[in-house]
């Protein structure tokens, strides 16, 4: 660790990072977006704490991840799977603490057939295409950007974070933007001459998907809803260097 940067390197068999504007049929970016790497080190450690702001409650963190450096290790290879994809939608926050504290029958979400085979009013399951990577292997590059308003020790925050990875915890799986493609991590103390070199890859990517939150708010609530934001992407000898949030550089939807 230098400097609160943090750099891990993961792999996995499969991996799809959606490309937003293929609504239906999922169609993957060759490599991964900073949303799901920055996802991993949330899986990783990630903090906070929740306060009540009138009738809400409201999760207000310490800090957010910042990728700084994406490093393609394996050149992108497509696979083309076919899956079931169930329709519905997780009920409302609300809904679900009834049914955990018994004062709702819980409904459960069915997979195994569509709306006339269920008999409800579900809509169940559909077959989508996906467009997937395979054998995917990256060194990302990310820090700790602390959040206004907390006078906290970010060194013991760093040093959690480095000890958490360097012994394999999570507190869930990551993953490579679907839940059913894990992704495994290992921590990277001092890259150098020794650690493999990114593959021989130059590609602009045109605008890329650069997160679904606004990470510069300071709190966080349970129906927060997407705030697409996207960059310039150019990969450049297996390379791809992101922006700040904050900068110019990052295409932010216009606010109320």
């Amino acid at each position: 660790m230098a400097n609160g940067i943090h750099t891990l390197e993961v792999w996995g068999d499969l991996a799809c990072f959606t490309r937003p504007e293929m609504k239906v049929e999922r169609f993957s970016y060759p490599v991964i977006t900073p949303s799901a790497a920055r996802g991993i080190f949330d899986a990783i450690y990630w903090d906070g704490i929740r306060e009540k702001q009138g009738r809400e409650s409201v999760m207000r963190p310490y800090f957010h991840w910042q990728v700084m450096r994406i490093e393609v290790l394996e050149m992108p290879r497509y696979i083309a799977l076919r899956r079931n994809e169930v329709k519905d939608k997780v009920p409302a926050e609300r809904t679900l603490k009834a049914w955990m504290e018994g004062r709702e029958q819980p409904q459960p979400i069915w997979a195994d057939g569509g709306k006339d085979e269920l008999g409800t009013d579900q809509k169940g399951r559909t077959q989508r295409q996906t467009m997937a990577l395979k054998n995917v292997r990256y060194r990302l590059t990310a820090q700790i950007v602390p959040k206004p308003g907390f006078a906290h020790d970010y060194g013991k925050f760093n040093s959690q974070f480095e000890r958490r990875a360097k012994q394999g915890k999570c507190f869930q799986q990551p993953y490579f933007g679907c839940r059913e493609f894990p992704a495994f991590f290992e921590y990277v103390e001092s890259p150098g001459a020794n650690i493999q070199p990114p593959a021989a890859l130059d590609q602009h990517l045109g605008f890329m998907l650069y997160d679904v939150f606004d990470l510069s708010k300071d709190a966080v609530k349970g129906n927060e809803t997407p705030f697409i934001t996207l960059f310039d992407a150019h990969i450049r000898n297996g390379v791809l260097e992101v922006p700040p949030f904050d900068s110019a550089a990052v295409k932010k939807p216009g606010r109320p």
